[in-house]
């Protein structure tokens, strides 16, 4: 099989819910993403935090179209089982319209619960296996090193079973995720160097599992304004708070030598406030409205299938911003796809 990166188009445009954002304002939350002519609702499942799935019901009850992804559901700590039950009453109720996702869970929070494996990547490829078997009407048994199933069977199942993603940022869940997954979910900080990059560690797990369809969805930070300056200052001190831990993003991102030499020499306020303005283009969607759909737009081109907008630092105010700066510029007809 031959794999090549999709060639430049008009992303779908999602928008993230923080888990942080009050849950009562989730429905009227996500009424105004699909009147905006968005595609898509994301949604987190972090720990101690309101949960995915029951927000995942409330933004579907409250829209017709949207579909609302899911990103992630830690493998380690959801049963394959009950993964599939919740993910069936979805996607019978609201058929095409759930994007569920799997991932590692972030390390400390699952040793908190007691949910880290000693292979977390065997954990998701476990989870999503069976739960794809699951979803498909198939009686299960597995006896893997996470999940042990024994002749496990739903009774009811979707008539449209859902995409699976997976969660990746590094090569080997990268390549797990084109052999497995039906789509790849990237974390915020994704350069278009980086999702080439990362295309091509999904490309090679396509091939291992014989798959030809793929689709990648990418969060975004976006901050915008009239003031390109005052957008991009937020987003400097947002992304001066990031950069330390995004070892990867930054090794691919082809000016990886220069941000390492830069914080081995400064502290995090000389970063926020001395950051290059090709830091910030490489790493965020920030400024002015046209500044910002040219972010879009290169990461489109390196072959990203959906934009996730990321309200920056969390603020659910950021959606009115784009309402009114981004859609008109990305959605000039109101077309929701």
């Amino acid at each position: 099989m031959n794999f090549k990166n999709p060639a430049p188009f008009s992303p779908a445009l999602g928008v993230i819910f923080h888990p942080r954002f009050p849950s009562e304002l989730l429905a009227d939350f996500s009424r105004r993403v699909e009147a905006a002519g968005f595609d898509e609702l994301w949604l987190w499942d972090d720990c101690f935090l309101p949960g995915a799935l029951t927000s995942a019901a409330l933004a579907l009850s409250a829209t017709r179209k949207i579909k609302v992804g899911i990103g992630l559901l830690p493998a380690t700590a959801y049963n394959p089982l009950f993964s599939a039950m919740e993910l069936t009453t979805l996607a019978r109720a609201f058929p095409g319209r759930i994007l569920p996702g799997f991932g590692h869970g972030v390390g400390p929070w699952m040793a908190q619960i007691g949910a880290l494996s000693r292979s977390s990547l065997k954990a998701v490829t476990e989870t999503v296996t069976a739960v794809r078997h699951l979803l498909s009407g198939d009686a299960v048994t597995m006896q893997g090193e996470v999940v042990r199933l024994n002749q496990v069977q739903m009774q009811i199942v979707p008539e449209c079973v859902p995409p699976l993603y997976v969660g990746a940022m590094r090569e080997k869940t990268l390549r797990l995720a084109g052999r497995i997954g039906d789509g790849t979910i990237l974390t915020g900080m994704s350069s278009p160097d980086y999702v080439r990059w990362a295309w091509a560690h999904i490309r090679a797990g396509l091939s291992d599992g014989g798959r030809s369809q793929h689709r990648v969805v990418a969060y975004l930070d976006v901050k915008v304004s009239p003031d390109g300056r005052l957008a991009r200052d937020a987003a400097c001190r947002s992304l001066a708070a990031r950069l330390p831990w995004a070892d990867v993003q930054i090794q691919t991102s082809g000016i990886g030598a220069e941000i390492t030499d830069y914080l081995a020499t400064h502290t995090r306020e000389d970063v926020a406030q001395g950051m290059p303005d090709t830091w910030l283009d490489t790493f965020t969607a920030s400024g002015t409205p046209e500044q910002v759909v040219a972010s879009i737009e290169r990461l489109a081109a390196a072959g990203v299938d959906s934009v996730a907008f990321q309200p920056l630092d969390g603020d659910p105010a950021c959606l009115d911003e784009y309402i009114r700066y981004l859609m008109p510029l990305l959605r000039p007809d109101g077309w929701n796809g």
